[in-house]
């Protein structure tokens, strides 16, 4: 693979959760301010490992806040739903029961499911996300993620010689049905509209590592390519990127937290939390940076807002 940021040669107990992706980083505790040092070896093991797990880090919303302003700065909660945090506008949370109409559901609304990358239908998505379990249930409810990394460097070098140029288009749409999600909430994701186009291979803007940028979730099409050619090439990208060898699964916990780098990598909601049981979640979002191809090419707003944070 291409070679990376160094890995730290500290005091920061790091287990690899997985073969390419995934590592918890033990011996830190999060309600504190970090040291300097400390702050630049999580962020090389982030760099490293595309996303770091931790445990029982039982923190308060401002603490949650000012572990995020160490690493870059917070976006607003999302680009179209609203902050429901007054004090916390940059918090999202993300409520199972929250979702359902007046709280009064016992299920969520169907959403499928898909790999995503959080909020690509900006011009800048988030750097990274940083999200905190505060109500887990007692199974089930697992978050995977997969590194867009390594799925690029898997491709065949023809294949890769194609995307490298291919640029795509991401709207900010959700794969549900109208009738499946509040009517206020529905309105409110779709907003006035976002679509933005972004290289469909981006290069790291720390690391110099080529990575896939689309999703099943926020890509629509390819615009240099017809589109059958491109929803042909785009399901051939989404299998391939799903492969499980490119992945790492969490166990949440009362207290657990997930860092994940936004530039490599796409994560999967989970679909098996038990019937009536409850699970919120609140995450941060950083600023990031404009997507750059390996041609040099930028990413650019088609419609909404062209920058987030």
């Amino acid at each position: 693979m291409t070679a990376t940021a160094a890995p730290p040669s500290t005091q920061l107990d790091v287990r690899p959760t997985a073969g390419y992706i995934g590592a918890e980083i033990l011996g830190v505790d999060l309600s504190q301010p970090l040291a300097p040092e400390v702050v630049a070896e999580i962020r090389a093991v982030l760099l490293q490992w595309k996303v770091v797990f931790f445990r029982d880090q039982h923190i308060s919303q401002a603490q949650h806040l000012e572990f995020a302003r160490q690493f870059g700065a917070p976006t607003p909660a999302h680009p179209t739903l609203p902050a429901l945090f007054p004090e916390f506008p940059e918090i999202l949370l993300l409520d199972n029961k929250k979702m359902a109409d007046g709280g009064e559901k016992k299920t969520a609304p169907m959403i499928e499911s898909r790999w995503h990358t959080d909020v690509t239908f900006v011009t800048n998505p988030p750097m990274a996300s940083i999200l905190r379990g505060v109500v887990v249930p007692p199974y089930g409810g697992d978050t995977q993620w997969i590194n867009l990394v390594v799925a690029y460097e898997r491709l065949s070098k023809p294949i890769q010689d194609m995307i490298d140029g291919l640029h795509a288009v991401h709207p900010n749409q959700l794969p549900v049905k109208r009738g499946d999600l509040p009517p206020a909430l529905f309105k409110q994701f779709l907003g006035s509209g976002i679509r933005s186009v972004h290289p469909v291979v981006r290069v790291h803007p720390e690391t110099g590592e080529k990575s896939l940028f689309v999703n099943p979730n926020f890509t629509s099409h390819i615009v240099e390519l017809s589109r059958q050619e491109g929803r042909r090439v785009l399901e051939m990208l989404y299998e391939h990127m799903a492969d499980a060898e490119f992945s790492t699964r969490f166990r949440w916990q009362p207290g657990s937290i997930a860092f994940w780098d936004n530039r490599a990598t796409a994560h999967l909601v989970p679909t098996d939390i038990p019937p009536g049981a409850h699970r919120s979640m609140q995450r941060i979002t950083l600023a990031g940076d404009i997507p750059v191809g390996p041609d040099g090419s930028t990413s650019y707003a088609l419609e909404g807002e062209d920058a987030f944070g």
